[in-house]
């Protein structure tokens, strides 16, 4: 096999070739090795190869549904017993794991052999992968873009043909933004459905769930039937589905009523690229057969942001808190950016943080009366085309100021200069459509049913009611039959 087969098979293709013993997993993992050496340099995607453990794992006995396949961990929330998890972030990249997390453990019961980890943003706090530490990841589509946040690693290594699937975790769009923005499927699960721990129970009051990315929905559902399933430190347990996702996948739903919008009210009007992604997906699915109008959004997603953002705040200052206690690490250690964050979420207060989470069951509720009319709400996964690496730098001025504000406990004067607005329309006007699965646990899909003129992805996004996620699964099948995605591959990264 050479790298172009290699290439051109999903991670359940590869999996059979492996089972009906046509390649070993040994010339699979050197063949993703091979890959990463071409592309790896020109789009930074694995920050760290996990070189003994993988071989390791191809010298002895795989086996589960995936047994050989190539695969790579998010650098984030995704532990690997005898190697850093640094998160992008400095104070972290000597702490060396002696646990793997939940799903690593799933992902290895699976047979995936995992040859290295991802790039993320520090601590995932960003929709770009930017991280001083390790330097910008880049999109194989165009390498003067981001492969988008916190996953960008991740989506850029499956998009570059390194790997067929990746880790990833999504607490405000992480799955679903790269995978937009690289050509990916993207799907992010019900709360509670895919494991956290042991490490710690959920993050982000519930927010933030793993997942992966893939090139193909029928690898999103095999590797999602892999890793969900009760955990011990689960704080919501999601009813299972009844049947494996790989097996609803293989079924075509029935006639859908689905509503779309690409309003926002952060950036405003869509732009020309949002809308006509919309129109050419909402013309497709009427082909199909179902039932699709245009509607106002059912919330207030500029509103919504605020509680996000809130809600966020409070708990990266409490994560970064945790952080200097556990290592000793000192506010050097951490980003300028962050340390703002964190500076906000001090001075906005625990009261501020309370009354953005009782806020929830207001979009909760929004969304519920939405889905008895509606079964999916479909928007943009990004707003525009993936944004060029280093748009959204803070400035070197405002970065020092970042860090005096922080040392001088000085949040209530960045409060008064209104960065949050700022915050909100620079970081989430590309990206306003995704937080709201997060707040309300829902599960939601990016699939890559669209391209820009310039031949750049941009994903659309599918929001489904509570424990929709085969249904959401299944519907992307369907998207995948009438438009096929998985040949379509970027020219080799430069």
């Amino acid at each position: 096999m050479n790298i172009d087969e290699y290439m051109s098979y999903d991670a359940t293709g590869l999996a059979k070739l492996v089972a009906d013993e046509q390649v070993t997993p040994a010339e699979l993992l050197d063949l993703a090795r091979r890959r990463l050496r071409e592309v790896n340099p020109a789009i930074n995607a694995v920050v760290a190869e996990t070189t003994r453990a993988a071989n390791t794992q191809v010298g002895g006995d795989l086996s589960g549904p995936f047994a050989g396949v190539p695969f790579l961990l998010k650098d984030l929330s995704q532990e690997y017993r005898g190697y850093p998890t640094t998160a992008g972030c400095r104070a972290l990249k000597d702490v060396v794991e002696t646990e793997n997390a939940l799903v690593t453990d799933r992902f290895l019961d699976a047979g995936l052999v995992v040859a290295g980890k991802t790039n993320t943003p520090e601590l995932g706090a960003k929709g770009v992968t930017e991280p001083s530490l390790w330097g910008p990841s880049r999109n194989p589509w165009d390498t003067s873009r981001t492969p988008g946040g916190s996953s960008g690693g991740s989506a850029a290594a499956v998009a570059a043909g390194i790997v067929p699937a990746a880790g990833a975790n999504d607490g405000g769009g992480s799955i679903r933004i790269p995978a937009g923005c690289t050509g990916l499927v993207g799907l992010k699960p019900s709360r509670g459905l895919a494991p956290y721990g042991p490490q710690t129970g959920e993050p982000m009051f519930g927010m933030a769930v793993q997942g992966v990315v893939t090139r193909t929905v029928r690898d999103s559902a095999g590797l999602m039937d892999a890793i969900i399933g009760d955990f011990p430190l689960a704080d919501y347990r999601a009813a299972r589905p009844a049947r494996p996702f790989a097996e609803i996948v293989a079924e075509r739903p029935g006639t859908l009523r689905i509503a779309y919008s690409a309003h926002s009210a952060i950036s405003g009007e869509p732009t020309p690229e949002a809308r006509k992604s919309m129109e050419a997906t909402a013309a497709l699915l009427t082909d199909l057969g179902h039932e699709v109008t245009e509607i106002d959004p059912p919330y207030d997603d500029k509103a919504l942001a605020e509680t996000f953002l809130t809600i966020w705040f409070a708990q990266l200052a409490g994560q970064v808190a945790e952080i200097k206690e556990r290592t000793g690490a000192g506010d050097s250690d951490f980003e300028a950016d962050t340390l703002a964050m964190v500076e906000i979420g001090r001075a906005n207060g625990v009261v501020a943080a309370l009354r953005a989470i009782g806020e929830i069951s207001g979009y909760t509720r929004a969304m519920d009366g939405f889905f008895d009319d509606h079964d999916y709400f479909m928007t943009p996964t990004i707003g525009q085309a993936p944004v060029e690496v280093g748009a959204l730098d803070t400035p070197g001025p405002l970065q020092v100021g970042a860090r005096l504000a922080h040392r001088l406990h000085g949040g209530k004067a960045l409060l008064k200069t209104g960065i949050i607005d700022q915050m909100i329309e620079e970081n989430l006007g590309w990206v306003p459509y995704t937080q709201m699965a997060n707040l309300t646990g829902r599960p939601a899909i990016s699939v890559p049913v669209y391209w820009t003129d310039e031949g750049l992805p941009l994903g659309t996004q599918f929001n489904g009611p509570l424990g929709s996620d085969g249904a959401l699964l299944q519907l992307a099948a369907q998207l995948e039959e009438a438009s096929p995605w998985i040949g379509r591959f970027p020219a080799q990264p430069v």
